[in-house]
């Protein structure tokens, strides 16, 4: 990742930084873009453990201004130097998020008079983890589902963890939580943590216990290439302790050379026979069966509890036996990890059913290429016989990059129909290298899968409710809102016919 001091306004980014204080020191928090996931789920958690909270974004809207609404929380709209100055003087501490650039106008008064300022990373760990077992999920691909799988198993257990995850549980409202157990659920994001710390989100969450689950290069935009962003990977596997635990994906080469960093204890995960075995966890007989998947965990080459995961997609098969993993060794018996598993109902927009009715509708999260692709495949396994037409917006940083354009033609050629929509340029996009949505329709099209590129979600909805029929799964992939695209769907399809495809 790139150094501070190579960046055009080092001037402004690398200062002087005041101490954290203890954490019995802090009583009020300020946090710069509060309503991102990540701020939002971290400022909920303050207010849990009695801190005042208070922040700002640039538009709050739900469905996360409504839950800060209800935990207390003062969210104020625009940014504005004088936020900072609240009923009772300066915050003790301004979290600053990693949208934030050195010129935003609340991050550089923060900076210009000296207050304390913390990442969101260095926040979590400083006032929540200090005392706890963290357990630190990370991979290209799937942490999410695999932290709130994680999550709910423990509690299930009995464990009740604390967390704090990128995702919503389908089953409750929060991202984040106290808990009382010992251990700590936490995503462990690769991107960088502020503008005045290019450091992996990652590698400041103080693993006890880390997951590695997938690694393929991503996120162009603040690694230069493959080896940078391995090397992201070799610092956070170093961090668990002799006596702690790194849990690594052994079917994939790349994740299992990882060993050789950690000086931990180190498990493999994979399904039995596949490459890279054998497992010291491992899946046996794994089969699907009325949308959701069965199979023998094995430990340690003995069959301990038969399971039922009710989720589609080998690759949620492998993300159990990675919970599974962490969960035995944080306390849990064989049979409490196989109940918790067969109670996961899983994450909002992961393959989430939005409408069910003569068309079914799936919203999901997936947005590199490699994910795009196994979530076509995961829906074809979980609803077979179903035509799958993919709706899908390349909206990440990395993801709007034309280098992404083949990968993305043959990911999304594994479905039958694909429609795409281009999210407008932002300010930091450079034209030359941004991805081409024709480009990659006409690719798909050439491999024989009908593909359509549109200017936005608006311009493509009549064309895709033209052309999806009685029996079709629309598959609506985006790592943003999508301008509404699925509740827009969802309201066409709900209306047509007179309200006969009411589901």
């Amino acid at each position: 990742m790139r150094r501070l001091e190579d960046f055009s306004d080092a001037d402004l980014r690398v200062f002087a930084r005041p101490a954290l204080p203890p954490p019995a020191a802090i009583r009020s928090v300020y946090l710069i873009g509060i309503c991102g996931k990540g701020m939002g789920a971290l400022a909920e958690l303050l207010a849990e453990a009695g801190y005042a909270v208070r922040g700002s974004d640039e538009a709050a809207y739900p469905p996360m201004s409504t839950r800060l609404a209800a935990a207390g929380i003062e969210v104020l709209e625009g940014y504005d130097a004088a936020h900072l100055d609240g009923p009772d003087g300066p915050p003790d501490l301004v979290v600053v998020g990693n949208a934030a650039v050195p010129t935003h106008p609340e991050a550089a008064a923060a900076r210009e008079r000296g207050l304390v300022q913390a990442s969101l990373p260095e926040t979590l760990a400083h006032l929540f983890l200090a005392e706890r077992r963290p357990a630190v999920v990370a991979g290209t691909h799937g942490k999410t589902t695999t932290t709130g799988m994680l999550v709910h198993v423990l509690r299930e257990a009995g464990l009740d963890p604390g967390f704090l995850v990128g995702g919503v549980l389908v089953d409750e409202a929060r991202t984040s939580g106290l808990g009382s157990g010992a251990a700590f659920c936490v995503e462990g994001d690769e991107y960088d943590a502020a503008y005045f710390d290019k450091r992996p989100k990652m590698i400041l969450y103080r693993p006890y216990r880390a997951v590695v689950t997938s690694l393929e290069f991503d996120h162009a935009d603040i690694y230069a290439d493959w080896d940078e962003y391995q090397r992201a990977f070799h610092a956070f596997v170093s961090l668990p302790p002799p006596d702690g635990l790194l849990v690594l994906n052994g079917e994939e080469l790349e994740v299992r050379a990882l060993a050789e960093w950690s000086w931990a204890r180190v498990r493999l995960y994979g399904e039995e026979g596949a490459p890279g075995g054998p497992f010291d966890v491992a899946a046996r007989d794994l089969a699907t069966e009325d949308g959701a998947q069965r199979f023998t965990l094995v430990v340690g080459g003995e069959a301990v509890a038969r399971v039922r995961l009710p989720l589609g997609g080998r690759y949620n098969a492998l993300n159990a036996l990675a919970v599974a993993a962490v969960a035995l060794d944080a306390g849990a018996t064989p049979q409490q990890v196989a109940d918790g598993l067969a109670s996961f109902a899983g994450m909002k927009r992961r393959q989430e059913v939005a409408y069910d009715g003569r068309v079914l509708v799936v919203d999901d999260f997936a947005h590199h290429p490699t994910a795009v692709e196994a979530t076509v495949r995961g829906v074809r396994e979980r609803w077979p016989g179903r035509r799958v037409v993919a709706v899908f917006e390349p909206r990440s940083n990395s993801s709007r990059r034309a280098a992404f354009e083949s990968p993305y033609a043959r990911a999304l050629a594994a479905a039958d129909a694909v429609f795409l929509s281009t999210p407008p340029l932002r300010h930091n996009d450079d034209p030359a290298h941004f991805l081409d949505a024709e480009a990659v329709a006409a690719s798909v099209r050439e491999g024989g899968t009908p593909a359509a590129a549109y200017a936005s979600a608006d311009a493509l909805l009549p064309d895709l409710l033209a052309d999806l029929r009685d029996g079709d799964l629309a598959l609506v992939m985006s790592n943003g809102s999508f301008d509404g695209l699925v509740g827009k769907l969802a309201d066409a399809l709900a209306g047509r016919n007179g309200g006969a495809d009411e589901g």
